[in-house]
C-alpha cells in the first residue's frame, strides 16, 4: 500500500490548474523549488509520472489526469471544511484572490480594500485588474467584481450589487472657455469625448472631438478639458466632489449595466468571501453608485 503526503496534493492541483510550476508557486506564495520538490516526491510516492515537463509548461500525463479527477473534489472538501470551522467563522484569514475591471479597480476598489483589511487584518488581498472575463475556478480566484448587463454561468454564483449610470461631465476650464450648456440642445454644439457606444445613448448627435475605446482614457481626456463626456458616475464622483469635474445637464443620465459580485459555486462559501461581499454591500448602502 502506497503512502502519500496529503500536503503535496494542493501542490499537485495548483500545478495541474496553472500548467506551470512558476505560476502555481506564485498562487500558493511558495518558492518554485518547494513546489517542484513536492511534485517529485508525490510522483515517487505514487510510482507514476504525473506531468510531462517542458521548458515552457507542464502537462498532465494520463495517470496525472486520472489522479486529478479523484483528488480535486477531496482537497476542495477539506479546504471548505477548514474554512468553515466555527472557531474561524468570525475571523477571516489567509489570502483572498479577487479580480475586477480596471476602471472600478482604480477608482472605488482601493477604498474597499482599505476598509476590509482594517476590519480583517489577518486577510491578505491579492488583486488582479483586468477588463477580460477571467476564469475564476481555473485561475484560482476567490471572487470577482464584474460590470455587465447580465451574467449567466452555472458554475458561478452572481449577486447584483448596484445599477450603474452614465452622466455628462466636463472640466471647469473647458466650461470657462466654451460656456455651460443649459440643455441637451445646446450641448450638441460642444466638443465631445466619446467612449465606445456612448453617442448611441445620447438623444442627439455629438460633435466628437476625441474617440476612445477605454473609459479611463476618456475620463482623463475630460479632466484635461478636451470636451464634455458621458462617464460612469462612480468614475467621476470623486472629481465632482473635489471640483475637478462638473456634472453638466444634470437631469440627463442613462443606466448602463450593473455591478456584480461573483464567486465560484460551492456548498460552503469561504468566510473571507462572504465577509468581503458584506462589506461591499454595507459600503454601497452608505454610498450608493446611483443616488436617488
Amino acid at each position: 500500500m502506497r503512502t502519500v503526503d496529503l500536503n503535496q496534493l494542493p501542490l499537485f492541483i495548483a500545478v495541474a490548474e496553472a500548467s506551470s510550476m512558476s505560476e502555481a508557486a506564485r498562487r500558493l506564495s511558495l518558492p518554485k523549488s518547494s513546489v517542484s520538490r513536492g511534485i517529485s516526491a508525490l510522483e515517487a510516492s505514487l510510482g507514476v509520472q504525473l506531468f510531462h515537463r517542458t521548458t515552457r509548461q507542464v502537462r498532465l500525463t494520463t495517470a496525472g489526469a486520472a489522479f486529478l479527477e479523484k483528488t480535486r473534489p477531496l482537497v476542495a472538501m477539506v479546504r471548505d471544511a477548514t474554512q468553515e470551522l466555527p472557531e474561524q467563522a468570525d475571523a477571516p484569514s489567509g489570502t483572498l484572490r479577487l479580480t475586477a475591471p480596471i476602471d472600478f479597480g482604480l477608482t472605488l476598489l482601493p477604498e474597499l480594500c482599505s476598509l476590509f483589511t482594517t476590519r480583517y487584518p489577518a486577510v491578505v488581498l491579492d488583486v488582479h485588474l483586468s477588463n477580460q472575463t477571467e476564469d475564476l475556478v481555473g485561475q484560482g480566484f476567490d471572487l470577482a467584481l464584474r460590470i455587465s448587463g447580465r451574467l449567466e454561468d452555472s458554475t458561478l454564483v452572481a449577486r447584483k450589487l448596484s445599477a450603474l449610470e452614465f452622466k455628462l461631465y466636463a472640466a471647469p476650464g473647458h466650461l470657462a472657455r466654451s460656456g455651460t450648456p443649459r440643455n441637451l440642445e445646446e450641448l450638441a454644439a460642444f466638443d465631445f469625448v466619446s467612449f465606445q457606444a456612448t453617442p448611441r445613448a445620447l438623444p442627439f448627435k455629438p460633435r466628437v472631438k476625441v474617440k476612445a475605446d477605454d473609459v479611463m482614457f476618456a475620463w482623463h481626456a475630460v479632466r484635461a478639458g478636451l470636451g464634455v463626456g458621458a462617464l460612469p458616475s462612480f468614475v467621476a464622483h470623486a472629481d465632482v466632489a473635489a471640483g475637478k469635474l462638473v456634472n453638466v445637464v444634470p437631469r440627463w443620465s442613462v443606466l448602463a449595466g450593473a455591478l456584480w459580485f461573483v464567486h465560484p459555486r460551492s456548498a460552503h462559501v469561504p468566510r473571507k468571501v462572504t465577509a468581503f461581499r458584506d462589506l461591499v454591500l454595507e459600503h454601497l448602502r452608505a454610498h450608493p453608485l446611483c443616488p436617488a
